[in-house]
């Protein structure tokens, strides 16, 4: 690695995957914001990658770029102030549980930017999960101190599933107490203060804390953050021998990749999970991602063969004990991400077909989904060169996901924007144009 590839700024640039050209655009939108002008370039980016030291305008607008409050700024200190990018990976082990919260937990209280887990990565620990059987970390122990009562761990569970009751709009009012909840629950399983089968519900409610703590951190682009808080609730899972819980959050951190535009890395990670899956619900719904990987691949015949096979599963088995983390998957989904896979293979008319009845079939809480697949309708009318159907479904995407204050599914809007730029002057495109400026 060169002096150029260590420096803190050329670090961060890889962490957020911006290249030099995107940071020095970046950095030129700061300086208008203010009614400025700045000539920064790539270049000038490489040059303070190799110890240049930018001047004090350059390092306000650097931090506006990289969300840091001007009062963190010292110019003197350049490039001291910048945030350290972290990359720690904790192995599936015995005693991995808390370790792992601990280190998604501490992206909650520090200035780093997280490095992305590789792809590789993901896919060994993928494989460590699926050849290592659970060991019981809950094990009868002596207890120190006051033991923790059934009633302290009933709170928390009814606790967070009020939390998770509410309404995707609603949840983003309320973001940080998710987090201090799973800093509590990680701290009663780090004291040890509790028979048997109290700490094994204590480890199946990290795992799912885990998992929409994520969630939140993804929909708000923070991948580095939400694969960390996915992967500790995968040690939680295998602590709790909760096999498909563990599959989910694989499963996840498989959606995380296919969405980073990564489907090796998703269909590598999904392949392991299934085969230690065992509800047919949760097995339907990591077909159906491991599909949508494939058709990012060009892969048509096995594509189908997983979208065959997610179809068929879906709905097998006894309702009654559906693992919660999937229960919401309905045919709605399935013909919906049916038909996303088709847009990837090409097959526009159909997809849109598929796209829409499912649209018509999900129900006002799914508001978040709804957004997203609005915009995958969009980029298919936009496959078929009908600008204003685009516009409209996209626009749609854009003030629903406003509302709920759903970043991600904004982003998706605003990724369709050089596809409009050829129809600038179709019905609704300027319309649409002015709302994601």
């Amino acid at each position: 690695m060169d002096e150029r590839e260590r420096h803190p700024l050329a670090l961060i640039r890889g962490a957020l995957g911006m290249s030099g050209d995107q940071m020095a655009k970046a950095i030129r939108a700061a300086a208008e914001r203010e009614g400025l002008r700045s000539g920064v370039d790539r270049q000038r980016v490489r040059k303070w990658e190799q110890g240049v030291v930018p001047s004090a305008e350059s390092q306000r607008y650097i931090a506006q770029v990289l969300g840091i409050p001007a009062e963190e700024v010292h110019p003197a200190d350049w490039p001291a102030w910048l945030p350290p990018v972290d990359g720690g990976v904790v192995p599936l082990s015995p005693t991995s549980t808390v370790p792992a919260l601990r280190e998604a937990l501490r992206t909650m209280n520090r200035r780093t930017l997280l490095s992305a887990i590789t792809g590789s990565t993901l896919v060994t620990l993928a494989g460590s999960w699926a050849v290592t059987e659970p060991v019981d970390q809950a094990h009868e122990q002596p207890i120190r101190g006051t033991a923790v009562s059934e009633d302290v761990v009933v709170l928390l569970e009814e606790t967070s599933a009020r939390l998770n009751a509410l309404a995707t709009e609603q949840r983003q009012h309320i973001a940080p107490l998710f987090d201090a909840h799973l800093a509590r629950v990680t701290d009663l399983i780090d004291e040890r203060r509790y028979p048997h089968h109290l700490g094994m519900r204590l480890h199946k409610l990290a795992a799912s804390l885990s998992q929409t703590v994520a969630w939140i951190r993804f929909d708000h682009g923070q991948h580095g953050a939400a694969s960390r808080y996915w992967m500790a609730g995968l040690h939680n899972a295998h602590a709790s021998c909760d096999r498909d819980m563990g599959a989910a959050l694989l499963s996840d951190l498989a959606y995380q990749a296919s969405w980073c535009n990564d489907p090796t890395t998703a269909a590598g990670i999904l392949t392991k999970a299934l085969s230690r899956t065992t509800h047919p619900a949760a097995s339907s719904l990591l077909h159906l991602r491991l599909a949508r990987a494939q058709a990012a691949l060009g892969e048509r015949r096995a594509t189908l063969h997983s979208l065959s096979t997610a179809e068929r599963l879906l709905g097998v088995g006894d309702k009654g004990d559906i693992p919660a983390w999937c229960s919401w998957m309905s045919p709605a989904d399935l013909a919906i991400d049916s038909g996303r896979c088709l847009l990837d293979l090409g097959d526009t008319t159909q997809a849109l077909s598929l796209i829409a009845g499912g649209q018509a079939l999900l129900p006002t809480s799914r508001d978040k989904t709804r957004g997203i697949f609005l915009a995958y309708r969009a980029q298919g009318h936009l496959g078929r060169r009908e600008p204003e159907a685009a516009a409209a479904d996209a626009l749609g995407a854009l003030h629903l996901a406003e509302r709920i204050g759903a970043p991600r599914c904004v982003q998706l809007v605003r990724d369709l924007v050089p596809a409009f730029t050829p129809y600038r002057t179709a019905e609704g495109v300027p319309k649409l144009l002015q709302a994601i400026a």
